[in-house]
């Protein structure tokens, strides 16, 4: 939601960390870290099954958990940090999404599916009516995307609507549970050699070996197999050079 400004405390902590990742147009950040693509959670497992259910393919159901590991752990009883409005896996808003806005929110949705609004089956539920009942809500961007990076970015930028976003976690979150799922990051079933990476500098999906001067910081950044490092770590040619 759009006040949810800092990660949230919630009963599971992340299981582990993997690569750092860059964040925000390629510059890394000591925060970008992933879970493990060996482990995810049950809940992060019920819910990626529960969209693949739903007729998403492998990377688009991934991107969704994505954002929802970085809302709230994909904890159904997540309360804000700090007291905010922020509840459930998707972190909608007291006096809002969760609790008022008409014909749409999830203590009303509750009431009209006979189950609590902390359950998880009926928050990952109430995901989907939203989705399939609002237009704003992305479901159609998200279909059109073609890899787990620009999925999660439609995500965000559609449903949960963000503040501070920290969109280089929630791509690397999805990056695990796809990758805990068997799948390559352009959603195609299978592995691929090398994934690309998101760029906000450029504002799209960049090829493996892509070497780009990042806008926050105007140094160069390299794609490794899904994640920026630092150009000059990196001893392979560039795959296409982008400047500011």
């Amino acid at each position: 939601m759009n006040h949810r400004i800092v990660r949230l405390l919630a009963p599971s902590l992340l299981t582990s960390v993997s690569l750092v990742i860059a964040a925000c147009g390629g510059a890394p950040t000591d925060d970008d870290v992933g879970t493990s693509a060996a482990a995810i959670s049950d809940t992060e497992k019920t819910a990626y099954e529960f969209f693949i259910g739903k007729g998403l393919r492998n990377f688009q159901a991934a991107a969704i958990v994505g954002n929802l590991e970085q809302e709230s752990d994909v904890e159904a009883s997540a309360v804000e940090y700090g007291g905010g409005p922020g509840r459930g896996i998707a972190q909608w808003s007291v006096g809002g999404r969760w609790n008022a806005d008409h014909d749409d929110n999830v203590a009303w949705y509750a009431g009209q599916k006979g189950l609590s609004e902390w359950s998880l089956t009926l928050q990952l539920d109430f995901i989907w009516y939203e989705l399939e009942t609002f237009s704003g809500y992305g479901l159609s961007e998200l279909r059109s995307s073609t890899s787990v990076s620009a999925a999660t970015v439609a995500f965000e930028e559609h449903f949960e609507g963000c503040g501070t976003c920290d969109q280089a976690k929630r791509i690397s979150y999805a990056e695990a549970v796809l990758s805990a799922n068997g799948g390559g990051s352009s959603g195609g079933g299978g592995s691929t050699s090398a994934k690309g990476c998101y760029s906000d500098t450029l504002g799209r999906e960049m090829q493996a070996n892509a070497c780009v001067q990042s806008r926050s910081d105007s140094a160069w950044y390299q794609c490794d197999n899904g994640s920026w490092v630092d150009r000059w770590d990196d001893p392979t040619a560039c795959d296409g050079v982008y400047p500011l």
